[in-house]
């Protein structure tokens, strides 16, 4: 029995030893390439604009789809194709606790890829179990730093990264947060605008930060909070927007469900989901399957997500769209028009103080019922 003990423990010592030659030599997942997809239907999806942010006025028909996230710290990469460009903008987007398969979000990352973008999607879970999410922040940074250096690449496309936006929902939205204010730390590129998604972490601490007052000064964000969240609820898009104190371009966004009287908009955790089984890596847990049953693609996503990823964008690289980011216009409360033509029941935008003050007469929402 003594023999069978020591044996076994000299194989998983030589086993842990072999692992680890392999990964200071290997550090980086082989990349896998999954395939080429198109990314968007011929005509707009109903509900969504012709052009302008979250419309469909795209310059790429197609996504290249790579796949280096066997381990909790890789990635799943994501590039326009048709045209292929020499270089691309690049959207860091950190997904929900569980969502380490790319399908949940499947329609958004087409749309951010044919709007001209890499997409860079950090795993940072192995398993839902582990690693502990003290751990996201770091899982998801090594991620960034790997993809970009695979892009550096001869055939890849070169990243633009002076601009780089982040989106994170859910857990995203926490780990989006945490390295908006530890980016040099990481060693990752500076956010120049962030759009937080139901962020939180529901009964878990891990990563969260006291306070964000070190965000960067110059980031344009956005924080939008679902009124029938019932996963994370407000509290923590709430802490964010009210202690980045030192990031004054930032919005608070209440998203209210409404209806027509025959049909329903959602204000729940679950709008940023828009699964597309083109990038289905087979993950099959909690969070996927939740995805398959509650992941809808409507005004909300065209309007509101996508809408305020894609101008935040705009508004840091090129200048234009931040009106309707940003400061409680009418274009950026907009979200859309019923079939009868009555206008939905608008986002409702909170704003810094500072900038609140400035403001003649806070704007009212009037019950769309």
């Amino acid at each position: 029995m003594a023999k069978q003990t020591t044996s076994s423990i000299i194989s998983s010592f030589r086993s842990i030893t072999l692992t680890r030659v392999v990964r200071v030599f290997s550090p980086i997942t082989p990349l896998l390439f999954r395939g080429i997809f198109a990314t968007a239907q011929d005509t707009p999806y109903p509900g969504q604009p012709l052009t302008g942010p979250g419309g469909a006025e795209y310059i790429h028909s197609s996504v290249a789809f790579f796949d280096a996230a066997v381990e909790a710290d890789g990635y799943w990469l994501f590039e326009p194709a048709n045209p292929k460009p020499d270089s691309a903008e690049v959207v860091v987007f950190l997904h929900g606790y569980g969502a380490y398969n790319p399908m949940a979000y499947g329609k958004w990352i087409k749309h951010l890829v044919a709007k001209g973008n890499i997409v860079i999607y950090p795993r940072y879970q192995k398993n839902l179990m582990w690693p502990r999410p003290e751990a996201f922040p770091q899982n998801a940074a090594i991620g960034i730093r790997r993809a970009l250096a695979e892009l550096q690449k001869e055939e890849r496309v070169k990243p633009k990264t002076e601009k780089v936006a982040y989106v994170g929902h859910s857990y995203g939205g926490v780990i989006a947060a945490n390295l908006g204010v530890n980016w040099q730390k990481y060693d990752i590129p500076k956010p120049a605008s962030m759009l937080l998604c139901e962020p939180g972490s529901g009964p878990f601490k891990g990563a969260r930060l006291s306070d964000y007052s070190a965000l960067p000064d110059d980031l344009q964000m956005v924080v939008v909070v679902g009124e029938d969240d019932y996963v994370v609820g407000d509290e923590f898009g709430r802490l964010v927007f009210h202690s980045a104190i030192n990031t004054p371009q930032r919005n608070l966004v209440i998203q209210r469900r409404s209806t027509d009287g025959r049909r329903w908009i959602g204000a729940s955790h679950s709008e940023p989901y828009c699964y597309d089984l083109d990038f289905d890596t087979g993950v099959r847990n909690y969070t996927s399957k939740r995805v398959l049953y509650t992941s809808r693609l409507n005004e909300v996503d065209f309007n509101c997500y996508w809408k305020f990823a894609d101008a935040l964008m705009e508004s840091t690289r090129n200048g234009c769209y931040t009106e309707l980011a940003l400061g409680n216009t009418p274009d950026q409360r907009w979200l859309g028009c019923w079939p009868n033509g009555k206008p939905m029941r608008e986002l409702e935008v909170l704003l810094p103080r500072s900038v609140e003050s400035e403001t003649a007469m806070p704007h009212s929402i009037p019950l769309d019922r």
